[in-house]
């Protein structure tokens, strides 16, 4: 029988456990997606290789400032957490509000897009075939969750298996093949509209998850000693990952290849195996899109139920659904925020990309405000023993905060209106600190049903 204390996180992962957790978490399928976008914002190949590491290089100092946070603050709540020590409730709340209303909603619809560009390399059906697909995704994997018919431990291994195989395919393949691959672009030009700053945007992004291992530091063994070990790993495993897929495409498709492509990985393989190569590596993403948009629905719809508890408005959405054990009401306000945004990038010009300017400018305003946090802490308690300290401080945690105000910056500067949309939506948020309860809530008790099983 669960106990109250058995209701709480439990320090159960090993380093091992949450480095395997981050690198699932950020090798989502936009790898599959942003080469394309990367290419036609950069003038050579040199330079299209030199901003995966630089965007890899400003992971690691993200996370070494993550790592100082998290082992200070080890808290289930990760950057609402943060937030909330640093700035206050109100500050944390909207941060809830946003990654509710457009950071994980936009995620969501993103994810819907990338899916449905594969699926439609698989089984085309016009025009507004990905729409469609993303659109059709998003309905039924809500419906699963509403139902509560979430995906297994094993099914979830399953598919993070088949991703990494593609990306494995993809790397042997790209560095290993003798065949010929598609003409060499090395005097190719940028295309006029391109900017380095959108393609650092694009790059980040693809990079962009690593931020959720502090939401593993209250399961973490020792996550004094042990946060910055996952971060760090973690870290050189993703841009090791990411510059040799990038190598390998850059082989077989080329600069001018991987600018005019809507699916690198079914045309890298088109090229090398033709027809039946490029149909099965997009089933491959296919699987994996499915996996990666599961996963990203079931995480976020916590968020609409945290929320809803600690709201006096719409008190049904912070109900939890005993028989389905999921915060059904969470998940169906979550599923329409979704398909309104994918309604919005099927009027677009690429689904994709007006998910990242919707969604890009609130991420990199709330890590700005995350970093912040770092020194604001220290100098409020400048005597306490920390865990792990950040190297080279108060550099490190200044390059982080000045790199996020240029990504913010980038972000507003070279996307269109779907940024001005999601800032505005951030705002319209702010009447709901009206609604906030005056009393300092408790974590929600969930019922008995929902509550996790003793360990086995």
């Amino acid at each position: 029988m669960a106990t109250a204390a058995s209701a709480e996180p439990q320090p159960t992962l090993s380093v091992f456990d949450a480095v395997t957790i981050m690198v699932g978490i950020v090798i989502g399928i936009g790898i599959f997606k942003t080469p394309s976008l990367i290419a036609a914002n950069v003038g050579s190949e040199a330079a299209f290789i030199g901003v995966w590491a630089a965007g890899g290089l400003a992971t690691l100092i993200g996370a070494l400032c993550y790592a100082e946070l998290a082992a200070a603050h080890p808290h289930a709540g990760g950057e609402y957490h943060f937030l909330s020590r640093a700035y206050g409730r109100p500050v944390a709340m909207l941060f809830g509000w946003a990654r509710g209303a457009v950071i994980q909603t936009g995620a969501i619809a993103a994810v819907a897009f990338v899916l449905g560009d594969y699926a439609a390399q698989v089984a085309p059906i016009g025009a507004y075939g990905p729409a469609l697909y993303a659109a059709l995704s998003v309905v039924a994997l809500t419906a699963l969750n509403v139902i509560g018919t979430v995906q297994s431990k094993t099914m979830q291994i399953a598919m993070t298996v088949i991703e990494v195989a593609a990306l494995g395919a993809i790397i042997l393949v790209g560095l290993f093949w003798s065949g010929e691959a598609a003409p060499a672009a090395a005097a190719s030009e940028a295309p006029a509209t391109a900017a380095l700053g959108l393609a650092m945007v694009f790059v980040l992004l693809t990079y962009g998850g690593w931020n959720e291992a502090a939401y593993l530091s209250g399961e973490l063994r020792d996550p004094a000693r042990n946060m910055a070990r996952v971060l760090t790993i973690g870290t050189a495993i993703l841009v090791a990952l990411y510059v040799l897929v990038n190598l390998a495409l850059l082989a077989i498709l080329g600069l001018d290849g991987l600018r005019g492509s809507e699916a690198v990985a079914a045309d890298m393989m088109r090229l090398v195996a033709g027809e039946p190569g490029a149909k099965i590596v997009s089933l491959a993403i296919v699987a994996a899109a499915l996996s990666t948009l599961n996963a990203t629905i079931f995480t976020g719809a916590r968020v609409y139920f945290a929320m809803a508890r600690d709201l006096t408005l719409l008190p049904r959405v912070g109900e939890w659904d005993e028989r389905g054990r999921a915060p059904a009401n969470g998940l169906i306000l979550q599923g329409v925020v979704a398909l309104l945004l994918v309604g919005f990038g099927a009027a677009s010009r690429n689904g994709f990309q007006a998910m990242v300017d919707y969604s890009a400018p609130v991420f990199w305003a709330f890590l700005l405000l995350v970093g912040a946090a770092l020194p604001i802490l220290r100098w409020r308690a400048p005597g306490r023993k920390l865990p792990f300290r950040v190297p080279l401080y108060p550099l490190t945690p200044l390059l982080f905060c000045a790199g996020c105000l240029y990504m913010l910056h980038a972000s507003l500067a070279y996307t269109g209106r779907g940024a001005l949309i999601g800032l505005a939506v951030v705002l319209a948020g702010l009447p709901l600190l009206l609604f906030q309860r005056q009393r300092e809530a408790l974590p929600p008790q969930l019922p008995k049903s929902a509550r996790p099983a003793a360990a086995e």
